[in-house]
């Protein structure tokens, strides 16, 4: 009897996709929570065959060097910057990711976060919580911002970008776009306009980043940038947390420079305790759920399971985040 590829597995995911993987691989599950230490997933890969990872698992060069055998790293999100595509490339070894599944979840959640920080939503929830609604109803209270008729920027037109501009149109918002390259058939479907980053943040009402994270992204939105947005404006990232400098966000936001934020990332995750921020009433922050729609967050295991499958056979992966791997 031929062995079976050893598979390790740093968090539980769907059953259909640990079945799916355990029909085909020997496999450990990590029965933990929170993510295994950078010792013990060094430990773990060691005579692995195939990985697959989440966002807060550190795959890097020592990680590489100490599992002689993988042949694949399969990634349970869209994003890798918490692996070293370099090292895993420079190994023949092919990193398996997640696109496409998740993006109208991830919208959904956008939106939601748009809606919460212009209509202060968290904030009058914890008002009410505390005892503090005396009055029946008074005209000056809780106003906000409205989301109709506004104006929304999204930087990064991916797959959620797409899907957050169609449910934009649904609130009838003007919809302006800055990616790294113009989508014109996108534009005539949706009916959205191109604009360079300056123009996007200066007539944006809400700005909603969707770009990876990348050197050139890093700290995109930083105080010089956060000046040529409208006082009234909302910031909103569902992206990653490094691509906003939050100490210059929690500056802008205590002068007055910015209505508001809504984060889904941070920078870094979890966010603590202590941060400035989540002492603000006018910022929303959730703990990076954009895909944690049960139908998204299935699919995605179910294709990071193909993923790591495929490649502990030595198949071309489904979505691979280094496909120059294979030339």
């Amino acid at each position: 009897m031929v062995a079976k590829s050893k598979v390790f597995i740093t968090r539980q995911i769907h059953r259909e996709a640990l079945e799916l993987i355990q029909a085909e691989a020997d496999m450990e599950v990590w029965p933990d929570d929170s993510p295994p230490s950078p010792h013990v997933l060094r430990a773990k890969a060691a005579d692995a065959h195939g990985v697959l990872t989440n966002i807060m698992d550190g795959v890097d060069s020592a990680f590489f060097e100490a599992a002689p055998q993988l042949s694949a790293v399969s990634q349970l999100a869209v994003g890798t910057d918490n692996i070293d595509l370099k090292a895993a490339t420079q190994r023949g070894i092919p990193v398996g990711h997640t696109p496409g599944v998740l993006a109208k979840a991830t919208a959904d959640l956008t939106f939601a976060l748009i809606l919460a920080a212009a209509r202060r939503v968290v904030e009058s929830d914890r008002w009410v919580r505390a005892g503090q609604w005396k009055l029946a109803f008074h005209p000056m209270y809780w106003l906000g911002s409205e989301v109709n008729q506004s104006t929304l920027g999204i930087v990064g037109l991916g797959q959620t970008g797409i899907e957050v501009a169609r449910r934009a149109r649904g609130f009838d918002m003007e919809v302006l776009y800055h990616s790294r390259s113009r989508k014109p058939a996108i534009e005539a479907e949706i009916g959205m306009t191109f604009v360079e980053l300056p123009e996007l943040l200066q007539r944006s009402d809400f700005v909603s980043l969707h770009c990876p994270l990348t050197p050139d992204t890093h700290h995109l939105i930083g105080r010089r940038e956060m000046d040529m947005m409208k006082p009234t404006a909302i910031l909103v990232n569902v992206a990653r947390g490094p691509v906003v400098d939050t100490t210059a966000l929690y500056t802008a936001l205590v002068e007055g420079k910015l209505a508001g934020a809504a984060l889904d990332v941070t920078e870094p995750e979890p966010i603590a305790p202590d941060n400035k921020l989540l002492t603000l009433d006018n910022v929303v922050i959730t703990p990076h759920i954009g895909s944690a729609g049960n139908r998204g967050r299935r699919a995605m295991a179910m294709l990071a399971a193909r993923n790591l499958l495929a490649g502990i056979a030595g198949q071309r992966l489904e979505r691979c985040a280094n496909p120059e791997v294979y030339s």
